[in-house]
């Protein structure tokens, strides 16, 4: 399921949608495959002790249960990057979540162990300027690689930023030539000029 449009900016874009890596659901599936096999270990047995049988039923629907509690945080746990800020979203029936604009970003760096390299898995932090400064995201598929894309990100927003801030400068200036021209031209008074200079200028 990819992250809802509708609460994306105008004109905001999505460079990565995530879900939490397949190592999210380690310990549930295998403690409900643990049970399953001793399940069958059980049953096996021509003289099977049917006391067991009761309980080992029991704490495989309950693993069940867990694996499907899982899921359903998996499928609702989002880790977005968009052209504007990093998203982090969970929660099926209470949410809550993380937002850090880009340009508040001061840091990103991965941490992976040997085993979660070779399953290319990992942790990411991202350091902001924010109030939470710190934010650790557990369970990212291939950190290594969205560190990379957010610092695209980074770039490709600054010069966004950077871009704008030159057309207005642009603008104001073609404005002021304007201005000048019809004070020349007599149209306006000097004191029409400046003030509408002012006005430009913010002053």
């Amino acid at each position: 399921m990819p992250y809802p449009s509708r609460l994306l900016n105008e004109q905001e874009s999505v460079a990565v949608d995530l879900h939490p890596h397949w190592w999210f659901f380690a310990q549930s599936v295998s403690s409900f495959t643990a049970l399953g096999v001793l399940w069958l270990f059980v049953f096996g047995q021509k003289e099977r002790q049917a006391w067991l049988t009761y309980p080992i039923g029991v704490l495989a629907l309950a693993a069940l249960v867990w694996a499907v509690v899982r899921y359903l945080k998996w499928r609702t746990t989002y880790f977005v990057i968009t052209s504007d800020r990093v998203i982090f979203r969970h929660g099926v029936l209470a949410r809550g979540g993380i937002e850090i604009p880009l340009e508040r970003v001061n840091n990103v760096n991965f941490k992976q162990s040997l085993f979660e390299r070779m399953i290319g898995a990992g942790d990411l932090l991202i350091e902001s300027g924010g109030q939470d400064g710190q934010q650790m995201f557990s369970d990212i598929p291939h950190p290594d690689k969205i560190v990379n894309l957010i610092h695209m990100q980074m770039e490709d927003n600054q010069k966004r930023s950077y871009g704008g801030i030159v057309q207005s400068v642009t603008d104001i200036a073609t404005q002021l030539e304007k201005l000048e021209g019809l004070r020349d031209r007599g149209t306006i008074s000097a004191s029409e000029f400046e003030a509408e200079k002012a006005k430009l200028l913010g002053q």
